[in-house]
Order: C-alpha cells, then sequence, then structure tokens
C-alpha cells in the first residue's frame, strides 16, 4: 500500500488541535440544583441549557472536557441512522417512527438556529445524507427503507449513482443534513454556561451516587469529596452508577474506526454510508490549506475484533481505491453503546429514581442524538412535558425486539467469560518487544503485560473489574478491552471506558 509508511503512529483527530479551557479539580463539598457527570455532548449541552434557566449546575469530568467520544467522532448531524425507519414502525409504530425522526431533526435546527445567533464558527453546512448499498440484498432494504421514508414524510429520495468510483446498486437521500466541528460549537456552549454561573471540575471521578430514594442524592467522588444536588445527570458515556437499572446487560459496546487524508481530489460534497458490511463512511471537512477527507467504518464489538491496526489498514486501502491518498494525516477510533432496540435511553434510570437521569446507547449517532438528550434533560429536570419522553424512555420494554436482543447478548457474555478463565497464553512477558503488548502468563496466570518503546514493562491482572471477563489487547490504542460490556483500561489499567470504574490491578512495573 502506497501510503502504509505515512501512517502516523498516535495522532490527535483534527478536532483535537483545537486548544480547550482548562478547569479546577474539585477539593471540597458542595451543594448545586443539578450536578451532571460527563462533559461531552449531552453535558455541556445540558448545562448550556439549565444555566440559561436560572438553575445552579456542576459539571464533573474524569479526565478534561470534551476529550472522550465527543472528541473521537465524524460530527455529523444526521437523522438518517443507517436502514432504521422501517425496523422502527415495525416494532413501534408510525406515530413514535416519526418523533424518531422529527427529534432528531430539531437537534439539527437548534445548532443553525445557535451557529446563526451567535456567529459561532465552527465548519457548519447543511449537506444531503447517502445511504448506499453494492448488494442486491441491500439494494431491496432500501427500497424498502425509502418506502418508510414516505410513511412518515421524509424528504428523502432513491438514486441510482454516487460520486465516487464505486459500484452501487442505488442510494437513499435524506436531504438537509449537516455537519460541523463539534469542539469549536460546544466550546461556545460551555462558554456560555460558564458565565451563566455553571461550574465545572476537571480531574473529577465520580464513582458513586448515594441514593436514599429522597429528593436529595449525593455524587461520590474518587477523592472522597461529595456533591449535594436535586438532580444528578449521568452524562458519561456509559452510566456509572448503573446497579438499578442493569443496563450493562441491556446493550453492548462497538468500536469503529477513521482517518483523515488529503488527496488531489475535489470532494464532490454530500456525507456517505454504505448499508452493507463491511461499513463504510464517506464525508469531508474544511481545514487550513484544504479539504480533509474523512474515511470510516470497520465496526465491531469492542475487545472481540481482529488487530485493529488491520481495520485502519482496510480503512486506508477504501481510500487509496476511491480517491487516492496524497498525505495520510489522521487517524483514530470511537466507542459507540448500543441498546437492545436501537433507540437510546434518556430518562429517569428507574421509576423510583425520578431525579437520577442517564443518557446512553445512541449508537453511532451522538452528534445529534447528544444535542437532542440535553433537551430532553433539561425538561425531565424543569419538570416540563416533552413529545419524546416516552420514545426514549430507559423504562420503555418491548418483548419483540428487546427479549431476543437481551438473550443474545448474555450468550455472548457467557462465551466470553469461559472463554477468557479457560484460555491457555504460552507467552512470557520477558517474550515482548519494545512497542509489543499481549495476554502472557504471569506467576502461574493469565495477565496482560506491555512492553513501551523505551523498554519499560507494565503488567497488569486482565480480569475486568466490573463483573470479570477477562480483558483482550487492542493493538491500535494500546488498550486492554473487555469483551463483554465494553469496559477499556489503558495499558497500566487505568479506567478509560465504563461499565467499569475500579482500574486494574497493576502486578509489575519495571
Amino acid at each position: 500500500m502506497s501510503s502504509a509508511k505515512k501512517m502516523p503512529q498516535f495522532p490527535k483527530p483534527y478536532w483535537r488541535e483545537l486548544e480547550m479551557p482548562s478547569f479546577k479539580k474539585l477539593m471540597e463539598d458542595i451543594s448545586v440544583d443539578v450536578a451532571i457527570v460527563g462533559a461531552g455532548i449531552t453535558g455541556i449541552t445540558a448545562a448550556y441549557l439549565l444555566s440559561k434557566e436560572g438553575k445552579k449546575v456542576a459539571i464533573l469530568e474524569a479526565g478534561t472536557v470534551l476529550n472522550g467520544t465527543t472528541g473521537h467522532t465524524t460530527a455529523k448531524l444526521t437523522a438518517q441512522h443507517d436502514i432504521i425507519y422501517d425496523e422502527l414502525i415495525q416494532h413501534f409504530g408510525e406515530d413514535k417512527a416519526k418523533l424518531y425522526y422529527e427529534s432528531h431533526t430539531n437537534a439539527i435546527e437548534f445548532v443553525e438556529k445557535e451557529v446563526k445567533e451567535k456567529q459561532i464558527d465552527c465548519d457548519f453546512s447543511k449537506e444531503d445524507a447517502y445511504l448506499y448499498a453494492t448488494t442486491e440484498e441491500y439494494e431491496q432494504k432500501l427500497k424498502t427503507e425509502y418506502q418508510a421514508y414516505q410513511k412518515l414524510g421524509i424528504d428523502g429520495a432513491l438514486t441510482d449513482s454516487i460520486p465516487f468510483d464505486i459500484s452501487i446498486k442505488n442510494a437513499l437521500i435524506m436531504r438537509n443534513q449537516a455537519q460541523y466541528h463539534p469542539l469549536k460549537f460546544l466550546k461556545a456552549l460551555l462558554e456560555e454556561a460558564v458565565k451563566s454561573g455553571c461550574f465545572v471540575f476537571e480531574h473529577t471521578t465520580a464513582t458513586d451516587i448515594q441514593d436514599d430514594q429522597s429528593d436529595n442524592p449525593k455524587v461520590m467522588t474518587k477523592d472522597g469529596h461529595k456533591v449535594s444536588c436535586r438532580h444528578v445527570i449521568m452524562a458519561s458515556h456509559f452510566p456509572f452508577y448503573d446497579k438499578p437499572g442493569l443496563y450493562f446487560a441491556r446493550m453492548y459496546a462497538s468500536r469503529s474506526y477513521a482517518i483523515g487524508i488529503k488527496t488531489d481530489k475535489s470532494y464532490p460534497g454530500g456525507m456517505y454510508l454504505s448499508a452493507d458490511t463491511p461499513s463504510r463512511s464517506i464525508r469531508f471537512t474544511p481545514i487550513e490549506g484544504g479539504t480533509l477527507w474523512i474515511i470510516g467504518g470497520e465496526g465491531h464489538k469492542t475487545g472481540q475484533g481482529i488487530n485493529t491496526m488491520k481495520h485502519y489498514e482496510a480503512i486506508e486501502k477504501f481510500a487509496e481505491d476511491i480517491c487516492g491518498i496524497q498525505e495520510f494525516s489522521y487517524r483514530w477510533s470511537a466507542q459507540d453503546l448500543i441498546t437492545s432496540d436501537k433507540v437510546p435511553y434518556i430518562g429517569p434510570i428507574t421509576s423510583e429514581r425520578k431525579n437520577i437521569y442517564m443518557a446512553t446507547g445512541y449508537k453511532k449517532w451522538g452528534m445529534t442524538t447528544g444535542i437532542l438528550a440535553g433537551h430532553l434533560l433539561r425538561d425531565y429536570v424543569l419538570e416540563r412535558d416533552n413529545p419524546y419522553m416516552e420514545l426514549y424512555s430507559p423504562q420503555r420494554f418491548h418483548a419483540d425486539p428487546d427479549v431476543k436482543s437481551i438473550m443474545s447478548a448474555n450468550l455472548d457474555v457467557a462465551k466470553h467469560l469461559i472463554k477468557g478463565k479457560v484460555e491457555f497464553v504460552p507467552k512470557d512477558p520477558d517474550d515482548l518487544q519494545a512497542g509489543e503488548g499481549s495476554t502472557v502468563t504471569y506467576e502461574g496466570k493469565r495477565a496482560g503485560a506491555y512492553r513501551d518503546e523505551n523498554g519499560k514493562l507494565y503488567v497488569v491482572d486482565t480480569t475486568c473489574t466490573h463483573l470479570g471477563c477477562e480483558c483482550e489487547w487492542n493493538e491500535g490504542e494500546k488498550t486492554w478491552d473487555c469483551p463483554c460490556h465494553g469496559s477499556r483500561y489503558s495499558y497500566t489499567g487505568e479506567v478509560i471506558e465504563g461499565p467499569a470504574v475500579k482500574a486494574l490491578e497493576l502486578l509489575k512495573k519495571e
């Protein structure tokens, strides 16, 4: 592959080059109206909206603001969420399928309105979204999906071509979608929230909620401080306080990959996604000195993929085939949570805990869903009616397809739990070369080891601290990933993604 040698090792996504504000760590107990755990798109949108309403808000962020999933995404604002509307009609009915479309359309309109009114320079542009099929099976599925568009009044059309050298059967257009630079936009909202009195605490890890089912829950932090409040919003991708609802058993984690490249070809406009597998995504963003093509895809369950570098290589080959690679600038990956019925969970965590809210399960559409979640959570806190509450309620349950999906997911968990425990690992930590990681046998037991570029060795217990599954090595990101519920850890054992809240045990460092 001509560009393979140019592939950067650990570059930031292009949007991570934006300098973000920094905030102090929580060093004392405080009391607020609303505690928001997580400073991503949902948390910042909710904080912005609630602060404007005069609520005293505090954001608690384990790392730094906008440095999680929101900062590792391809920034599409769209209601075209793969092939979904025919399925929504079948399982929920036309009325709720229409609400799903409307709620995401409203989110796009909110971003457009804020950009215009506040003159936010965030590369916002309206673009048509295309879902294309390369096989006869998906050609028919797109025809059926188009019929769903017509039933729901969605502005769309079928076409037999897209402006790339890809042999397709047909493509389904959803008109008037959008894209933007998420960090530039959310930075502007965050600054407005802070001006309105919102507190932001970085490097402040929430570990538990003291909840006696009263009107005053307390968010507990890793350092022993607490935030007393009337409402808690868990906007931390995976809800860190999950035991009351057992949502980890009702979702699974999926990873996807993207690269940013420059080519001598002009980008033709639009945003493109393959309906078939393996998935492929094509879009662009303006950057200084030209245009960056963003090519993505290759989704798989967390901890269950092939060597993750292979996914980047597959996307690179696809990019080379369709446009040629002049410069290989960036690569990154993201993690998404998918619910059993493919509709997000937004609202009270249980029917008894009406002032503790969650927002998760956005599939791969968090840029739009996170905005609508912020509005929905604002209305829960302010006790306002909202037409989308029932659709996204975490308490909903639909026998079809929920039962089948939950059974399948938990059989998958059991398979990986057993596989990890009985696996024979012949490798020894001393066998590792610089920059190499692997499962190993250490003191007679399965463990995980990584030797960094300077030769320093780190050995961890690979048993996930969530429910005891054995983590697998992720070569592309240099992390330990749990195949059961998607927890991820650094090679030193620190938690990167929940549901785990406790680090892996570091067995050796030399």
